[in-house]
Parts: structure tokens; sequence; C-alpha cells
């Protein structure tokens, strides 16, 4: 730098053109003193060893009432004794006017014995035609709070996350995993070693969709918020651990930094696999018999209904009204818990004879109702009923009582468009059992049994 002059107060740059080469030095050196001036970082000249020039932002920054109180103080009073050599070794390197060093940190310390951090960049200059230096000085406290601002909150974060009863992994761009908390560790059923930089797809885990079905890793609601930005927000999903459980977790994805499109991404989930399984068990409680099993009644009528008024080919053929005969007389006679024994090896019954897609279900007391799926004809239908009676006429083994059974069946035939309501269907079902009744005990009296059709003993 060349010599800081004061130059004329009150100078004021007209934007005339000046033939003096002189008064235009003075008028850019009153420019640039000017800046220096007002400038919010601190600058010094030191020549000597001392200080010769300074700025009010460096006198404020040393705690000084004004820029006399630190002139013609040597330099190295306000450098921290272990910068010191290393600012010489900078300031040695510059060999010619206008050199700058590399900007380097070091420790001030100010008048009252407290330290501020800066980062400097002296520069080669002269001073009344004297070597001398030209320090630009940076405080780094506000820097220095926001870090340790930034660190705290980072800590802080780390360490709620870290106690979540809820997974968190944060997901790069290429896939691989970047953190992950412990909570997501042990859902994964990993032993704990550290996973960070390992591609999500690589770890021995195999996810699946809502109907357990594979789902690659790309498909994943995780790589569609990497692709696309967008968050995912209450998504289903299966995981198989390497130890063999399945488990089942509702989770969401977003980026990271919403502003930032190529920002990672992070997914944050729970284990729903015990109130997954505790919700199925009660929609099945909801909707099946306790004692046999089947489906009760709310089910059978609510598929019902979903086969009536459809102009399409019938999901439900045919339905089947299923009455034991003369129940009552096992309950009063043998007790509940014999009849209970009955109704189950009855339901079992049912089962075996009939298809896989055939609903079957107890409606009520000894009263059972199937529909029958697909296209039925007249003759098998009829073969149908034959062998369900069959199976209910084999004798029942219950608590050392043999027991003779006999079932009516009424059957209602569906047909396309049929505007009948469930309720309606289980009428008409319900009469064509009654109907059957007659001809049922007299097959059975037939077949040298009781006229109720049912024998205990």
């Amino acid at each position: 730098m060349g010599e800081v002059g004061r130059g004329p107060d009150g100078a004021v740059d007209d934007g005339a053109q000046h033939d003096d080469p002189v008064a235009d030095v003075e008028q850019l050196a009153l420019r640039y003193r000017t800046l220096v001036e007002h400038s919010p970082d601190s600058v010094v000249v030191h020549e000597g060893g001392n200080l010769v020039f300074a700025n009010p932002a460096m006198a404020r920054l040393l705690g000084a009432r004004s820029v006399g109180d630190i002139l013609g103080q040597p330099v190295t009073r306000f450098v921290a004794p272990d910068d010191v050599g290393p600012m010489h070794d900078r300031i040695d390197l510059l060999t010619h006017t206008g050199d700058a060093s590399a900007p380097a940190e070091m420790t001030l310390t100010r008048l009252d014995g407290a330290t501020v951090d800066v980062e400097t960049v002296s520069v080669l200059t002269v001073w009344h035609d004297r070597r001398a230096y030209q320090v630009v000085i940076h405080d780094l406290t506000p820097q220095r709070r926001a870090e340790a601002a930034q660190r705290r909150a980072e800590q802080h974060y780390t360490t709620v996350v870290s106690q979540l009863e809820e997974g968190v992994v944060v997901i790069g761009r290429d896939g691989r995993i970047e953190s992950i908390n412990p909570a997501a560790l042990r859902i994964f059923g990993h032993d704990g070693s550290n996973l960070v930089g390992i591609a999500i797809a690589a770890l021995p885990l195999s996810f699946l969709d809502t109907n357990s079905q594979p789902l690659p890793m790309s498909r994943h609601p995780v790589a569609r918020t990497l692709i696309t930005g967008e968050t995912v927000a209450q998504y289903v999903f299966g995981l198989d651990r390497p130890d063999g459980q399945r488990r089942w977790l509702s989770g969401s994805s977003r980026l990271l930094n919403p502003d930032d499109p190529e920002s990672s991404a992070v997914s944050s989930f729970n284990d729903i696999t015990e109130f997954r399984a505790s919700r199925r068990q009660l929609e099945y409680q909801a909707t099946h018999d306790p004692l046999t099993g089947l489906a009760n009644r709310s089910l059978v009528l609510s598929r019902l209904a979903g086969a009536l008024g459809t102009s399409e080919e019938q999901p439900v053929s045919t339905v089947l009204f299923i009455d034991l005969d003369g129940f009552k007389a096992i309950n009063d006679s043998l007790g509940h818990a014999i009849g209970d024994t009955v109704l189950q090896i009855v339901a079992q019954r049912l089962q075996r004879s009939l298809r896989q897609d055939d609903v079957v279900g107890r409606i009520g007391g000894d009263e059972f109702l199937v529909l029958l799926s697909g296209r039925t004809l007249p003759v098998d239908l009829s073969t149908l009923v034959k062998r369900l009676r069959q199976a209910m006429a084999e004798p029942i083994i219950a608590r050392g009582h043999r027991i003779h059974i006999d079932a009516s069946i009424g059957v209602t035939p569906l047909h396309q468009g049929d505007s009948r309501t469930p309720e309606a269907v289980l009428h008409d079902a319900d009469v064509a059992m009654y109907r059957a009744k007659p001809q049922a005990r007299h097959e059975g009296s037939q077949m040298g049994r009781r006229p109720n059709n049912t024998h205990a003993s």
C-alpha cells in the first residue's frame, strides 16, 4: 500500500477533470481513507513493529475508547503469544509492494484482557517511504457464535433423535445411509454396528408392500422423495429381517431440506406390527363366529349385499340355509358343552365339503348359511346338497357320546340384477329350509333314524 495521507478535509469530488496529478492522488487518497474509516472490518497499518494507523472498527474490536489509545503500541501486544511466530512467518514471505498473505485465523487480546478470534490478510505496503504492513481483520465472533449455536442445535437434534422410539434414517441421493438412530437399528434387527455409508439396498432386509409382495427399493417411497422431492406421508410397508421376523412399519419420507431439491431424504417410521396384529384380530373377531371360526351373520350379509344388484355375472350364484334338526335336544340332554362341540365339528365338515371360494357362516344357534360362488348347475346343486347332508349324517363322537344328527337345507338361487335385499334373500332361504324339513325327516326315517333325525347315545 502507498502512503496513507490524510488529505484535505472536506474535499469534494465534483466530477470535473483535473490536470494536476498531485490533486488527483490526494482526491483518491481521500476516497480510500473514507472507505477505510467506515469499513465494518478492522484495518491497521504497522511499521517497524508498531501500530501507525487504525480505523475506528479496530479501536472497537480491541475495546479502546479511541484510535489514539492503540496507536504507537507494539502490534505483538494485541496478538496471542502462540500466533506471533506464525504472523511473522506469513509477512516475511511478502517481497513486493501489494503482495498479500493467505487468509489466516488468529487470536487477538483486547485491552480488557478478553480474547477475540479473527481472520487476517496482510498486504505489504509503505508508510512514509518505509516498509509497512496493512492488515485487514475480520471479526469471527458472530461466525463462531453461529457455529456454536449450530453445533448445539445439532447436538440437541442428535440427542433427541437418539432417544426417539421412532426410527429415523437419512439417505443421501446415492442411496447410502448418512445417519441412523438406535430405534431404526432395533427395528431393522441390526446388531448396532455402524451402517453409515452403506447403501440401504445392500442391507440384509427385504421390503414388502401391503400385500406382502416384494417391494424393490426403486419403488420405495423414499426413492420417490429423492427423485421428485415429494413428501410421502403415512405409508405402510413390511420388512423381513435377518432373524426371520417380519415387521410392519408406518412411516413418512421427505427432503431433509425442502428448499434444496438435491437434499438428502429423511425417513421416519414406527413399528406397528403388534398394532396391526391387534387390529386384524379385532377385525376378525368383529366378522367371525368365536365358537366355530366361521363368518358371522354380519360378514355373510355383507358379502351377500356385494353380490346383489350387479348386472355382471353373479359372484354368488346360490344361497344355502342349513338348520341342524333337533339340535335343541342335544343341548337339553347332554349339555351345552357337548352342543358346542357338535357345532364345531359341523362347521369343519361344511368347510371340507365346500370349495375354497364358497363362504360358510354361522348366523345364529344351529343355523348356517352358505354362499356358493360362481355358476352352479341344478344337477350339481342337487349333488352338493346330498353330499352336505351325508357329511352331517356321519356319527359325531363327543366326550364319549356317539351322536347322530341330520340337517335341513333350503336353497335359494340368485339371478342377474337380483333386486332383493340380503335380509329378503335370507328370509327366502329360511322358508325354503322349512319346506325341506318334512323331506329330511322322511329320508331320515327311511334310513332307520328317529323322526326328528337326531339321536344321541
